[in-house]
């Protein structure tokens, strides 16, 4: 814990920018009520009845009032941050809400007032244990949700959901190391532990519930980053009609002459709730305008970076030499899905087929008909892994897949040790103790400052 998570600390809460109202917010760290007092007295002339609005003018050293609005005084350790708060909830323009934070800055110059670092309201929540780590986190994924299936999300995190599910799994954890830590201490005692106990049952169970949690965490993980999706292939495929057909309006720059898109064109878009990165590139051959190679060398920089590529075809050539010299080039790890556009012009139906050659499947279809789009995006949701009968799904961050895996890891090599017999219950013993260690860091009860730090710097000042 660093000294400054001690400081009286404070910050603008409303986002940059002109709005109908603005909060400037305090917390008073270990300073305490005497200083919020002291505060209060110079900024009101007078002491702000706890939990109460007061309606109060916001005035310079000179007693000129910048501003009139509502002041506000959560003593700890009801708040928010656990510690004693005052907020000053005024008019939004952003010299006002500056001209009011200097003000307040001076005033507490006498016991040590500062601006608040990014997520540093947050970060002194958790450390008063008003909130665990995933809930903190939730704080920000609530902020930053771009569908309304990951805002859903974030509130069930924020409500603890992940949090619930994370120290049931610990419990168990824990209660199976009770049992096999007393062995170890009497050995004596019953030779025939692991079977009289059903150690391979309980261990089983928890293991069951460990995929469970991951196959959850990984939907509220999707649901959080989203897809990059990367349309690719030659000139005048389709591309950027395509994208225009999945976002529903007309982004990029259609015409019949090949080379049109020299940049790529990037929106997000929703299917089921899931955030999807759509990035049209440019046609992928051997250019001669120096504009459009640089274009081309762009494309297969996002192509490489992208989670899934679809693989634009004209259905009227099929697989050309020039295509399959494109599909030899992408990355064996991403996914591919082979498009096969333009079928209004064959005698081809819309459809979904799987293949082996590079691809996932391929998905026939005519943008300029609107034929097979639908299974495009159905197809695009398999590939994503999305389960839509999940009836209440968290929000989930890399972090907490990592720790998951590991924890898992430890539970297997645990299990092994169960098939052998008393002599490894020590080491048995050791790989609970390593898989509980990884769980506790998702809510932060087990949790380095340097983590800590790379968490919080992430949210928003004010927060």
């Amino acid at each position: 814990m660093m000294q400054t998570d001690f400081d009286p600390i404070i910050a603008i809460a409303t986002p940059p920018g002109r709005g109908g109202i603005g909060v400037v917010r305090i917390s008073f760290g270990t300073s305490g009520a005497d200083a919020a007092a002291q505060l209060m007295e110079v900024l009101f002339r007078n002491q702000l009845t706890a939990r109460h609005a007061v309606y109060v003018p916001f005035c310079d050293a000179t007693g000129v009032p910048l501003d009139r609005g509502i002041g506000l005084y959560f003593p700890a350790p009801h708040s928010y941050t656990g510690e004693h708060i005052i907020e000053l909830q005024g008019h939004g323009g952003p010299v006002v809400l500056q001209l009011v934070l200097r003000r307040c800055l001076d005033a507490g110059r006498n016991i040590g007032l500062r601006l608040a670092q990014p997520g540093e309201f947050t970060r002194r929540a958790f450390l008063n244990n008003k909130l665990d780590l995933t809930q903190a986190e939730a704080v920000a994924d609530l902020i930053e949700a771009s569908t309304e299936s990951a805002a859903r999300s974030a509130g069930c995190s924020l409500e603890g959901a992940l949090s619930r599910e994370v120290h049931l799994l610990v419990d168990e954890v824990i209660s199976l190391r009770i049992l096999v830590e007393a062995t170890l201490d009497f050995p004596e005692e019953d030779i025939d532990f692991l079977c009289s106990t059903d150690v391979r049952g309980k261990l089983a169970h928890i293991r069951n519930a460990l995929a469970s949690m991951q196959h959850n965490a990984k939907q509220g993980a999707l649901l959080r980053e989203g897809l990059s999706v990367v349309l690719a292939g030659q000139p005048n495929v389709g591309k950027s009609s395509l994208l225009n057909a999945l976002a529903g309006a007309e982004l990029s720059i259609v015409t019949p002459i090949p080379g049109t898109t020299r940049d790529k064109v990037s929106q997000t878009i929703q299917i089921e709730g899931v955030p999807l990165h759509v990035i049209d590139t440019a046609g992928l051959r051997d250019a001669q305008n120096e504009v459009e190679r640089l274009g081309i060398a762009r494309s297969w920089n996002e192509i490489r970076k992208a989670d899934v590529v679809l693989h634009l075809l004209d259905a009227r050539d099929g697989m050309s030499e020039k295509d399959r010299a494109i599909a030899a080039r992408f990355l064996t790890r991403v996914p591919v899905v082979r498009i096969l556009n333009k079928i209004d012009l064959t005698d081809i139906r819309p459809g979904v087929h799987d293949i082996i050659d590079g691809a996932v499947c391929e998905v026939r279809l005519s943008v300029k008909e609107s034929l097979g789009i639908n299974l495009l995006r159905s197809e695009l949701l398999r590939i994503a892994g999305w389960k839509s009968d999940i009836e209440s799904v968290y929000l989930a961050r890399e972090r907490h897949l990592r720790a998951l895996c590991t924890a898992d890891e430890h539970l297997a090599i645990a299990s092994k040790y169960v098939e052998c017999n008393v002599q490894m219950l020590d080491l048995l013993a050791e790989e609970l103790r390593l898989a509980q260690e990884k769980l506790n860091t998702i809510t932060g009860e087990f949790t380095s400052d340097d983590l800590l730090g790379a968490i919080f710097s992430r949210f928003c000042i004010g927060k």
